[in-house]
């Protein structure tokens, strides 16, 4: 691990569910703190613990247009560009698919070319969704993927792959000292509750005393990490001296279908079973995700800590507080 450089760093999407954990946590580590941020699906709710900190500055832009002079003009201070910005579930990036590609490559663009201008690291947070609706389980960082570059999902799974492709480009350049991380399922405090993600889904829908909805018929399998570690993770990654000319896996290994993903917010909520709903699966919906985490152990000496069970009822909490207040102000 190269020795912790505080500087400017700027967060793009740092608004959003992650980005909001890792601004707090580089305010923590001594970072001054650009977060940009349109809040097209982030929610300001999330930023509330970090306005007014010395350091942090909320920049409200889209990176699909040319960067603001707030960001541009602390190019000389940044050291670290870290790359969050773009809807993440399902409903949110297909609501808007044009801009979700322009999001994911257009603004990779110029957020690349700031990294440049500033001398900066550049992080991007790509996605396990580059393999698609895998082939090969577990997917280590080699597989290549199946994913269909004309359905639905498309805006979001080719345009992380093409922003990889660009990232990498950078770096084969000279032209930007660059990290990758595939991102899997991550959950956590700060989720939206109406993003359409299983778990704010079933917990929202259980504590709501409503139908809860199980796509399909339960037996698909997801892998979640707990937010704090995956922002350990992003941070160790951005931090770490590997050449970064190969993508990380960033995500918990231990996969669950979502049926018992189902049973456990059941069992933590005390929702009666009998609200269980079955749903049709969405076109191109993964049968599988589980990441082969060897490269980040391996090269950065990373694995999850917290167990399932300790962080959905944190999770689970989290959203009961949440839930409890007028949805007005919870919500962008």
């Amino acid at each position: 691990m190269s020795d912790h450089q505080p500087g400017v760093a700027v967060v793009a999407g740092g608004a959003g569910f992650i980005g909001s954990h890792l601004c707090q946590a580089l305010v923590a580590r001594g970072h001054e703190v650009l977060c940009v941020d349109n809040l097209q699906t982030a929610r300001p709710s999330n930023l509330q613990t970090l306005e007014g900190l010395p350091g942090f500055t909320f920049v409200e832009a889209d990176i699909v247009r040319p960067l603001p002079e707030a960001v541009l003009g602390a190019a000389e201070r940044v050291t670290r560009v870290y790359n969050l910005a773009c809807a993440a579930s399902p409903p949110q990036y297909q609501a808007d698919p044009e801009h979700t590609m322009l999001t994911n490559v257009v603004g990779t663009h110029h957020l690349l070319r700031l990294a440049e201008r500033a001398g900066a690291r550049f992080l991007l947070t790509s996605t396990s969704e580059v393999y698609g609706d895998p082939e090969v389980h577990p997917q280590p960082e080699g597989y290549r993927g199946w994913v269909s570059c004309t359905g639905p999902r498309a805006c979001y799974d080719e345009g992380k792959r093409a922003a990889e492709a660009m990232t990498f480009d950078y770096a084969r350049m000279g032209r930007a000292e660059v990290r990758v991380a595939r991102i899997f399922n991550t959950y956590g405090p700060n989720m939206s509750p109406d993003d359409g993600r299983v778990v704010s889904n079933l917990i929202c829908q259980a504590l709501a005393d409503c139908e809860i909805t199980v796509f399909g018929d339960g037996s698909q399998t997801r892998s979640f990490c707990y937010v704090d570690d995956m922002v350990r993770g992003l941070i160790a990654l951005m931090e770490s001296d590997i050449d970064g000319l190969e993508p990380v896996n960033l995500g918990n290994p231990v996969e669950l279908t979502v049926g018992d993903l189902c049973d456990r917010v059941l069992a933590l909520t005390g929702a009666d079973a009998r609200r269980v709903v079955f749903k049709p699966l969405p076109t191109d919906d993964p049968r599988r995700r589980r990441p082969d985490i060897g490269r980040a152990r391996d090269l950065l000496g990373w694995t999850p800590r917290v167990g399932l069970e300790e962080g959905l009822a944190a999770t689970c909490e989290w959203f009961g507080r949440e839930l409890a207040t007028p949805v007005e102000a919870a919500r962008v």
